[in-house]
């Protein structure tokens, strides 16, 4: 091409790009858009433009190439080659890429300006789609920009090479190549950028109908920008084209004018813009298909979960949806297995986040190693599989990735492989079905995959394995075989307790965090003791989530032989855990305080517990006197032993326990103030909660509280 000409065509090219209006200039194209709704798959043609472009310029000029990379990573053509359709596909667009090509080469050769030498290729194209009219563009640019280079690698090594590179005058420009890197620096920056919104361009039309139609707001908002940035695709192909072919005939001698790198430039950044545009499109219509995605797989287990199933195996499917194959990681071996381990069996979902307590999980390995002990029986039939619920928006740390495999390697159970198997549809379902918030559940699933409790949580902490299957009419056996006593509050968590239990002696198990109350209550339970001739056990049960003022009061206690006192916090924990979980358990089965006294009693502790003060309850072991519990708070459990000499009297004739109570059932106080609190992150739990003193409903309030003992 004649040098002016050239020049002539970018002033030409510069005055178009920096007036001309992208609405008028859409006014034209669409004109020439008639598609004759033919579909044309075009991501096999994109894979060899892409291979073809990454190879071209790479090595030659100090390793630069497309998109920075100092060496091409695309795909092998191979393994693609071998593809069912892929060479019918090629070989059926041939023959337009061929005529493309040599349209935009006469063109620029002839000194065509850039914006009608495009708008002849949109008419050429006019019967094809948007996709496939970029893609078809690029394909014949690639077809120009590699025969360039292929000269170029061949050059110092083949003869034909050389001899078609002198016809063309390109030696010079082979030999001194670093001379014009700035130059194909900017065209390959302009050339990244096409190819950027080519494949936007594709992912736009490729979306699953399905999911999302072009009748979707959404959509069609995005689509509407998809001819102004064919436009500009096809521009910058004629543009890059014309450099090319300005190189033949001017070798080292031509040097790159500053109107040209400012086109060049200019260009790129507009189709830099373009693409910024399309991609933040695209990220709502993927976001936009996520839900409609979420949606259906919600309607999906919602369905299952309503249909009986032969086994379990569609519903854990369901559950652990994931591409891999080997889902799960088993506890013991630490190989990763897939769920046809769990066919048939009873599954028990533990599902908590990463912040599940080192109490609550030591517990239940404990359960989980006594069970695996007797495999054979009945009630041990089951696995169980632990699922976290991470919160997806926010972003997966290393951290996290941390707190999560160090989780995972302290369980003895399945696991996940990877928290992200679980599909936010699933997430959704665990939160509003099965009413998962904050605290740990256990969601048990039949051999079929029927839920048999939604939460056995309760029932675990309660009576461990021995609630299997977990069902509401084991729940309701288990009960009707309990009775209010001591060997329910304890329930073998001490084997000293169960021996004088077993023994006869009279127990008294106390909490609080006020050490002086504390010294004063059992200084004189200890006196009543010896007055009235009983042995009396004293074991100190600390509180509700115990910290360090529960450790500092075992240590005075211990050091000042005040009473024995449980030293492991876990044990404390797990005390008040079981209490919480009978309350539940109870309001789950629709009991209240004015039918059910076990719940009437269990509320009362926990009211002492919630109320921050001192608290003691008393009673007799197996023989003997019967099972009569005595219980207070610390003001008046400590007046009651204070004045032991208005009520010894009735010791004799009653025993010292129903004495006890007949005392502080007739010195009740006129008024009381009763708080129950009731974690708002335990999930499902009764609206109304009737007082157990005076059997008035409670008003509810709603408390934040952090706790940094």
């Amino acid at each position: 091409m004649d040098h002016s000409r050239h020049l002539s065509l970018i002033k030409g090219d510069r005055h178009m790009f920096s007036s001309s209006d992208d609405g008028t200039i859409m006014k034209q194209i669409l004109t020439t858009h008639a598609p004759d709704g033919r579909n044309v798959d075009v991501k096999p043609l994109l894979h060899v433009i892409e291979d073809i472009l990454q190879r071209s310029s790479n090595g030659l000029i100090g390793g630069t190439s497309l998109n920075g990379q100092t060496e091409p990573h695309v795909d092998s053509l191979d393994d693609r080659i071998r593809q069912p359709g892929f060479m019918g596909i090629l070989e059926a667009l041939a023959d337009t890429i061929h005529r493309i090509s040599c349209e935009i080469s006469c063109k620029c050769s002839a000194g065509v300006d850039a914006h009608s030498t495009t708008m002849s290729l949109f008419t050429m194209l006019s019967s094809y789609s948007w996709d496939a009219k970029v893609v078809l563009a690029l394909a014949a640019f690639a077809v120009n920009y590699g025969e360039f280079w292929l000269l170029a690698q061949l050059y110092p090594t083949n003869q034909l090479a050389k001899s078609i590179s002198l016809l063309k005058q390109l030696p010079d420009l082979f030999e001194h190549n670093q001379a014009w890197k700035p130059r194909l620096d900017a065209l390959n920056n302009l050339i990244s950028a096409v190819v950027d919104v080519t494949k936007c361009i594709v992912e736009l039309k490729e979306l699953p109908p399905q999911y999302i139609t072009s009748d979707e707001s959404i959509l069609s908002k995005a689509t509407a920008h998809v001819p102004t940035a064919a436009y500009w695709t096809i521009r910058s192909v004629v543009t890059a084209v014309s450099q090319i072919i300005s190189l033949i005939g001017y070798g080292f001698e031509f040097t790159v004018s500053t109107m040209e790198a400012w086109e060049l430039s200019s260009l790129a950044h507009k189709v830099r813009n373009i693409h910024e545009h399309l991609t933040q499109q695209l990220a709502l219509c993927y976001k936009y298909i996520d839900e409609r995605k979420h949606v259906e797989t919600y309607q999906m287990l919602v369905r299952l979960f309503e249909t009986s199933q032969i086994d379990n195996m569609k519903i854990l499917r369901a559950l652990f949806y994931t591409k891999d194959d080997y889902p799960l990681v088993d506890g013991i071996t630490r190989k990763r297995v897939g769920i046809e381990v769990l066919r048939r069996r009873s599954v028990l979902l533990l599902i908590s986040d990463l912040d599940i307590s080192q109490e609550e999980l030591s517990v239940l390995e404990q359960m989980y190693r006594d069970a695996r002990q007797h495999p054979s029986r009945l009630e041990n039939q089951f696995e169980v599989v632990w699922i976290p619920v991470i919160d997806k928006s926010v972003p997966w740390t290393e951290l996290m990735q941390k707190k999560y495999e160090d989780l995972q390697a302290n369980m003895q159970w399945y696991t996940l492989y990877q928290p992200s198997a679980i599909d936010p549809a699933v997430i959704k379902y665990i939160k509003e079905v099965w009413h998962f918030v904050k605290k740990p559940i256990l969601v048990v699933l039949d051999p079929q995959g029927k839920v048999a409790s939604p939460n056995a949580l309760h029932m675990m902490w309660i009576w461990g394995i021995a609630a299997f299957p977990f069902t509401s009419a084991r729940e309701e056996v288990l009960w009707r075989e309990e009775s209010w006593r001591l060997e329910l509050l304890v329930d073998g968590m001490d084997s000293d307790l169960l021996k004088w239990i077993s023994e006869g002696r009279f127990i008294c198990l106390y909490g609080g965090e006020d050490i002086k109350w504390i010294r004063d209550f059992t200084t004189a339970a200890r006196a009543v003791a010896r007055t009235a001739n009983i042995p009396l056990e004293m074991v100190y049960v600390g509180k509700s989530k115990p910290g360090e003022k529960v450790r500092k009061n075992i240590n005075v206690i211990i050091a000042e032989n005040l009473s024995h006192s449980w030293t492991d916090l876990t044990s404390i924990w797990f005390f008040w855990v079981r209490l919480e979980s009978m309350m539940y358990s109870k309001m789950q089965l629709g009991k209240t305080v004015e039918n059910d006294q076990i719940l009437q009693e269990l509320i009362r502790m926990l009211g002492y517990d919630n109320n921050n003060q001192g608290w003691a309850v008393i009673s007799k072991g197996a023989t003997g006197e019967p099972h009569h519990l005595a219980k207070g708070n610390g003001e008046v459990m400590l007046s009651a032993f204070n004045k032991y000499d208005t009520w010894k009297v009735s010791v004799e004739t009653k025993g010292f326990v129903p004495a006890l109570n007949d005392h502080l059932e007739n010195n009740k106080a006129p008024h009381h103030c009763t708080h129950l609190k009731l974690p708002g992150s335990v999930g499902k739990i009764a609206e109304t909660v009737v007082c157990a003193e005076c059997g008035r409903p409670m008003e509810k309030f709603i408390l934040y509280e952090c706790c940094n003992d």
